[in-house]
Order: structure tokens, then C-alpha cells, then sequence
């Protein structure tokens, strides 16, 4: 068994986890997208192995483990990596602080296709809280893209 045919695996299991470790709530409303961002990348790079199918399921795990009700995040994070997959030949020669500003757009646009499922859902309203994880994924994009680019390469995945 290598370790090349599970490291995407094993990286939407990291990115999971760091979307639910705990932390300090001063610091919690400033946490990046972080299955968003590891998504993003895999469906950039790959687009054959990481596409929308994976996306809902992964959306679905995240459900599971936010507690929120079953399909908020999953249509939010299958939206996203539809366009990112319908549009990755573009996306992909844009400098990576253009992919960045591109990443924020599409985080913004998870948040707020999940405020609006959970609005129509029960009555939460919008506070302008909700939008730091895009600031904050814009900025961690370029270092999630080198990470998971040097994993790719060094173990030789497409």
C-alpha cells in the first residue's frame, strides 16, 4: 500500500480536522475554510479525482461533524468546486495572489450560500462576522497551495 494513493484522503481527513479542533473564541470566527481551501487546491491540480462527487460527500462528513442539518455545507462546497472544476484551465495560470482573491470570492460565496440555507431554515440573522474566514482563507491560500503542491509532486499523484 502507498502512501501516494491516499494522500488526498488523508488530506481532506487533515482539513477536517482542523475545521473542528477547538480554539479560543476570540480566534474562532477568524478560522480559515480549511476543506474549502484543500478542496479547492486538489480540484485544481486534479480535476478527474477531485470534482463535485467528492465535494458533496465531503460536505456531507462536514455536516455530520459541524451538526448542522445534512446538505447545508455539502451544496455550499459542491457550488464552489463546480466552478473551480468548470473553469481550472483558466484558474490555473493566474499568479497565486490572483488565485487568492478568486479563493476569497468563492469562500465569501460558501458563506453566504450557507447563512442563506441555515436563514431559510431557522432565523438567524446576518452578522458581518460570518465573512473573516474569507479574509483569512485569501491570506492561508498561498501556503495551503505550496504545501499540498510539494506533497503532490513528491509523491508523484495525478
Amino acid at each position: 500500500m502507498k502512501l501516494r494513493n491516499y494522500a488526498i484522503f488523508l488530506s481532506i481527513i487533515i482539513a477536517l480536522i482542523l475545521q473542528i479542533v477547538p480554539m479560543p473564541i476570540t480566534v474562532e470566527q477568524f478560522r480559515p475554510d480549511w476543506v474549502l481551501l484543500v478542496l479547492s487546491y486538489w480540484a485544481l491540480a486534479l480535476p478527474n479525482r477531485v470534482n463535485v462527487g467528492m465535494a458533496f460527500i465531503v460536505g456531507l462528513v462536514l455536516d455530520i461533524l459541524m451538526g448542522t442539518s445534512l446538505g447545508v455545507h455539502s451544496f455550499a462546497m459542491s457550488i464552489n468546486i463546480f466552478v473551480l472544476v468548470s473553469n481550472y484551465q483558466r484558474l490555473r495560470n493566474y499568479s497565486l495572489w490572483q488565485q487568492a482573491f478568486i479563493i476569497g470570492t468563492l469562500s465569501a460565496l460558501y458563506h453566504l450560500v450557507v447563512f442563506w440555507l441555515q436563514h431559510l431554515q431557522t432565523d438567524v440573522i446576518f452578522l458581518f462576522t460570518y465573512l473573516w474566514p474569507v479574509l483569512t482563507s485569501m491570506l492561508v491560500w498561498p501556503w495551503i497551495f505550496g504545501l499540498l503542491r510539494k506533497v503532490r509532486r513528491q509523491f508523484r499523484i495525478s
